[in-house]
Order: C-alpha cells, then sequence, then structure tokens
C-alpha cells in the first residue's frame, strides 16, 4: 500500500509540473487533491493554489472562523452586525472543520449546526425568488436574537425509528427526526408552511463543482425517462442575482443556488442576519416583527454601507472556493475494489456520477481543466416519500433533491466526532443513508436489500474509499 501510494505521489508530482490535465481517479480533485488523512482533511487549499494567492485564503479561513458580534454591544466595527436573528455567530460553528453538520447529541444540545428552513410546496409567484415564504417567519426559523430582540421561537427534535428488512431478515433501525418548534413569539406559522431540518454541508471541491460546463450537467438530465432506467433527473434553474439572469442551480440541498458567491452571500444572511451586496437590507425580519426593525444596524461606510464588506465577501468566497478535495484510500483493499463493482451493478452512478472536467477557462486558473471525480450528477431527483419535507426551492418539489458529491466522504468520521449523513442528518451511517432512499431509487434500494452483511460492507467500503 505505501509503495503503490509512493508512485501515485510521484506520478501526481510529475503531472502537476507539466501543464497537461492530470488524469487518475485516486486524486479526486485532480490537482488540487491533497493527501491527507487527519482532522484538516477538508480545510486545506487546494494543492496547486498559486502561492501569491494563499495569503487571500488565508485572510478568508480567518473570516469563514469569525464570530460576529452583536453590534449594540460590539467595541469592533469590523466584526458587529450580527442578527438581529441569526442561527450561528460564524460559518464554522455550522460547517465544522469545514466538515458536515450535525443533529443535537440531546434534548440540552443547541441546533448551531442545523437550520430549519421553512416555505411552502408550490411555486411563488415571482419566479425569481427561491420559494413562498411564511409571512410572519420568512424563509427560516432563528433559535437566536440580539440583545432587545424577542428570538422567534424555541426549535428541539425528538426522534421516531422506521424498520428496515434486507431479504435475509436483518433489521435496520432507521432514525427519523421530528422537528418540534414551541414558544412561537411572532404569533402563529401560515396555515400551510412546512419545515425542514437542513445541516451544514462539506465545503470541499465548491470551486471545481462551480467550474463544471453547465452544458455537461444538463446533459445528464433524463425527466422524460428516454433510457428507461426509472432515473430522471433534473436541472434547477434558478436567479442568478449577479448576473440577473437565470443559471443552473448546483449547491445547497436542492440546488438552488448558482454560484459559491451567492451561496456564501445568502447564508451570511439567513444564518447569521448580515447584510451584503446581494442582501442589503440589515433587518432579516418581517414587517410583523417590529422589534428586530428597531434593532441596531451593524453597517458602515467603511465596509461599503454593509455588515460584510464587498472584499470580505470576495475573501470567504474565495476561501470556500479553494478548499481542496482529499485523496481516496484504501484503493488496493479487496473489499473497496469487490465494493467498487456492486457499486456499478446496482447503477448508483446513474446519480453518483463519477467523472466530469473542469472548463479550460474557469473562474480560477488552477480550477480550469480538471479531470474530477465528484461521484454527483449535482442534478435533481425525486427521493420518495421517506425524504420529503414539503419546502420547495425554484424547481426542486418537495420530494426532490440534489445529489450530494461522495468525495471525501469517509473522513467524515476522521474530521468531526458528531457528524449525520442526508439533508437533516438523520443517517448515523452511510448504510442508514442507502435505506433512506426512495422514489427514483426504489428499485436500486431493492436490489441492495438482496445483499449479504459482506457484500453491503464492501459496498460501503467502496463509498468511503472516495
Amino acid at each position: 500500500m505505501k509503495i503503490l501510494r509512493f508512485f501515485i505521489a510521484i506520478n501526481f508530482f510529475l503531472f502537476t509540473s507539466l501543464n497537461v490535465i492530470f488524469a487518475d481517479p485516486n486524486f479526486p480533485g485532480g490537482k488540487t487533491t491533497n493527501e491527507v488523512e487527519n482532522k484538516n482533511s477538508f480545510s486545506l487549499s487546494a494543492r496547486n493554489l498559486e502561492e501569491h494567492m494563499k495569503i487571500n485564503f488565508l485572510v478568508g479561513n480567518a473570516l469563514f472562523e469569525r464570530i460576529w458580534e452583536d453590534a449594540k454591544l460590539s467595541k469592533n466595527i469590523a466584526k458587529d452586525g450580527l442578527g438581529p436573528f441569526f442561527s450561528a455567530k460564524s460559518c464554522e460553528s455550522c460547517h465544522i472543520s469545514d466538515g458536515r453538520g450535525h443533529l443535537p447529541k440531546s434534548v440540552s444540545d443547541d441546533t448551531v449546526s442545523v437550520v430549519i428552513q421553512i416555505s411552502k410546496d408550490s411555486k411563488n409567484s415571482d419566479p425569481k425568488i427561491k420559494n413562498v415564504e411564511d409571512s410572519t417567519y420568512g424563509g427560516q426559523i432563528s433559535e437566536f436574537s440580539v440583545e432587545g430582540v424577542v428570538k422567534e421561537a424555541d426549535i428541539s427534535f425528538s426522534y421516531e425509528y422506521v424498520p428496515s428488512v434486507y431479504e435475509d431478515g436483518r433489521v435496520v433501525q432507521l432514525k427519523k427526526p421530528v422537528i418540534k418548534i414551541s414558544n412561537l413569539n411572532y404569533g402563529s406559522f401560515d396555515d400551510r408552511t412546512n419545515f425542514s431540518a437542513r445541516i451544514a454541508q462539506p465545503m470541499i471541491g465548491l470551486g471545481l463543482i462551480e467550474n463544471i460546463s453547465s452544458t455537461d450537467i444538463i446533459a445528464n438530465a433524463d425527466e422524460d425517462d428516454v433510457n428507461n432506467d426509472n432515473i430522471t433527473g433534473k436541472a434547477n434553474m434558478v436567479w442568478n442575482s449577479v448576473l440577473n439572469e437565470w443559471s443552473l442551480g448546483r449547491f445547497g440541498w436542492k440546488a438552488s443556488q448558482p454560484t459559491v458567491y451567492q451561496q456564501t452571500a445568502d447564508a451570511f444572511f439567513h444564518d447569521m442576519g448580515l447584510s451584503n451586496n446581494l442582501y442589503i437590507n440589515s433587518y432579516n425580519c418581517s414587517d410583523k416583527q417590529k422589534d428586530c426593525e428597531n434593532a441596531i444596524d451593524g453597517s458602515s461606510e467603511e465596509f461599503d454601507n454593509f455588515e460584510v464588506s464587498n472584499d470580505q465577501l470576495n475573501l470567504v468566497t474565495f476561501y470556500s472556493s479553494q478548499l481542496g478535495v482529499p485523496i481516496r484510500r484504501n484503493i488496493d483493499s479487496a473489499d473497496v475494489i469487490a465494493g467498487k463493482k456492486i457499486f456499478y451493478q446496482l447503477n448508483c452512478q446513474s446519480c453518483h456520477v463519477d467523472k466530469f472536467v473542469t472548463k479550460k477557462n474557469g473562474s480560477y486558473a488552477n480550477l480550469s481543466n480538471q479531470i474530477i471525480y465528484p461521484y454527483s450528477d449535482f442534478l435533481l431527483h425525486d427521493m420518495g416519500k421517506g425524504l420529503a419535507d414539503g419546502v420547495s426551492e425554484y424547481d426542486a418539489t418537495g420530494q426532490e433533491w440534489r445529489t450530494p458529491p461522495l468525495w471525501g466522504i469517509g473522513l467524515t468520521k476522521v474530521v468531526s466526532e458528531e457528524y449525520g449523513f442526508l439533508h437533516d442528518g438523520r443517517a448515523r451511517t452511510l448504510e442508514e443513508a442507502i435505506l433512506w432512499h426512495g422514489g427514483e431509487a426504489e428499485k436500486i434500494i431493492q436490489e441492495f436489500k438482496k445483499l449479504d452483511k459482506i457484500k453491503v460492507n464492501q459496498l460501503v467500503s467502496f463509498i468511503e474509499s472516495l
């Protein structure tokens, strides 16, 4: 294994040194790939990032970790402007070590790495707005608020357990979270408002994903199931607020954001209540929340009359775009090799597409012309009633979810002690995540349930190697 790693590393070095395209499925991020297997596996810059650009990465990282403060209490205008409502005080508190979030460990645990999105499962009258928000609480319910503003509500979770049975009689108890929202301080929700818990997603490879041609992603869409494999795949066309045009959505659990920049701006505003170039209102509250509207504004001329300046937004976007992808592991293991065969026999690659090539002239030179292996088609798929949340986002219905990339997934438990899989973190293991698949994947899961325990473990071993 060590000898094989040595030759792979030498091969990688030679291709990095030459101005030629580099292709090796064991290096999922192409030349951006890092060979680190520890808590920092998701936190390193792209390996091929130019030396003179690393200072921007480090400053962006500092902003990503920054604890933002209540403008009423802060003595530092560079850090003020939090709220009035917020779900977290920093990007890092949700994206733990740049990895995924998790559900609360106990009743007393806060929900800092999970947010509650709220909306209706219907189209907005204004197609440029992603969903129909609650008239009082907007598109996200916040459990925290600044001094002098009454928080929106209390959030807690209980759990139900759903048995899933293999053909040989083995039973896995699947954990299903039940959201409990109490002490509504601004009145009731609208009658048709739905709630969806969303954990933070890993940050690795975002710049590479953005640099995949829209044409290449849309080429895998098959809404009418022309090839009769029961897998459709639908592109989510969303409003690009920078270009003022419709663009392919590729970020977020329902692919409702077109770029890392817009995703970052959205998170600053909705998760932390920080105004910025795309969300110019300093108050993330409705006109029914009067004490929120009277909170102190953290905007200043020094920061472009926002709470997050244009430079700060650009630096966090750069940081988020330049996080490298970790190298594959255990590639010569017999179980991994057998698991790969099972993965393709089950047709998992119909959604988890293994390979793309990034554009030759992308937004960042070091991310351009890279052969990458994300194992995602970045399209929407109907995942069935079991995972439905009743929350629409542009063309995504309440049962549809974007295929998440699998690269680096085996390092999840190395990066963070607490984690969960799927949109709300319900799956404690990859096996549970697979068993929750329904809808378009129903036939695949029926075949999966025919596997014995050894083959299930082999499939999981392959996925963990990615």
